[in-house]
């Protein structure tokens, strides 16, 4: 009786522990759903107004149609009809805004680049968000497209492009459009994050074994031997998906990804050896949003947006939308980053 009682208890630690490795948040704000049925939505960006922070942007994909632009509060204030544009990525400096997209309409990377007082000080055209790049690129590629991450290796933007039913990833310099090379990353991959500050592709692969792994450039050969961050064989459920990254200094803070088959937000260091550190769950707010399930695209920026956003905010694509109990089409999940942290910091 003695050894059931001794088991029973290291048996409720173990799940206490596991327990307290795993939190809930709810959303403040939704997007409107996007007009396009069935599995449409899927990649968020963020773009900072650093004048004006309220005043950031959101760029959501609908895979079928194009991009929206919604505000902080997810808004709707225009669309683009740009074809099947899958997924997006956004990097600024201090007076350029640099986006990038896979169009799969054309199996092209569609690359802009703005002048950051322009943009934000024109008056929008909610038929065409896109109508005032300083320069514009349609890149093909030799892949069939899926996946995109963009960043910056000594300034220069770079883009790697993923590929659909196949392991290969692209790296592409994108103002003198370039195709630097091709590796190969096991398996159908989508979700991916480039860390500048580190030098460093975070990309998950879905397929074969559903993993998360770091490929670290400052290394002679950088895609030859990749760090295994995390699989199913870990804190991952079904595929991994949207990668993103929470800054606290220029090197430090967290990686983010969305674990699909369990509809959870999986949390680590964002330093090697890229230690798990807790995973949470975007669930429905009492008579309000609705939580997220099986989430493709997820951005994260840690800029001071103030209010509520004054240590940033994360997106989430919901892939399940309810309103109420009626299903609606799919949309993006709005979350001050301030509860993620309070709950980490709470561990």
């Amino acid at each position: 009786m003695r050894k059931i009682h001794i088991t029973l208890f290291f048996l409720l630690i173990f799940i206490s522990s596991s327990c307290s490795r795993e939190i809930s948040i709810v959303a403040v704000a939704e997007t409107k759903p996007v007009a396009t049925s069935g599995d449409a939505a899927d990649d968020p960006a963020i773009i900072i107004n650093f004048k004006n922070p309220r005043n950031s942007l959101i760029l959501g994909t609908d895979k079928k149609a194009g991009v929206y632009l919604y505000n902080l509060l997810g808004k709707e204030l225009g669309f683009s009809k740009l074809g099947h544009i899958n997924n997006i990525d956004v990097r600024q400096d201090n007076n350029e805004i640099y986006i990038a997209a896979t169009n799969r309409s054309n199996q092209s990377i569609e690359f802009w680049v703005f002048d950051q007082e322009e943009f934000f000080n024109q008056k929008i055209d909610p038929f065409n968000i896109f109508n005032i790049p300083v320069r514009t690129h349609t890149i093909p590629s030799f892949i069939d497209l899926y996946g995109i991450c963009i960043g910056l290796i000594g300034g220069t933007p770079v883009a790697f492009i993923t590929e659909d039913k196949g392991p290969r990833v692209e790296l592409w310099t994108l103002e003198n459009q370039k195709l630097v090379g091709t590796f190969n990353n096991g398996g159908e991959s989508e979700g991916c994050v480039f860390d500048d500050e580190n030098q460093t592709l975070f990309i998950s692969e879905e397929e074969v074994r559903g993993v998360l792994k770091a490929y670290n450039l400052n290394q002679e050969y950088p895609f030859e031997v990749p760090v295994i961050v995390d699989s199913r064989e870990g804190n991952i459920g079904g595929d991994p998906e949207g990668v993103a990254i929470y800054k606290t200094s220029d090197t430090e803070g967290f990686l983010l990804l969305s674990s699909q088959g369990d509809n959870k937000y999986n949390v680590y260091n964002r330093q090697t050896p890229y230690e798990f550190i807790i995973s949470f769950t975007i669930d429905d707010k009492l008579n309000g949003i609705d939580g997220t399930s099986e989430t493709d695209g997820i951005s994260v920026s840690h800029y001071n947006l103030r209010g509520e956003f004054s240590q940033g905010i994360m997106i989430a694509q919901d892939g399940y939308n309810f309103d109420r109990e009626e299903q609606k089409n799919q949309n993006f999940k709005i979350v001050p980053f301030k509860k993620i942290l309070k709950k980490i910091n709470s561990k």
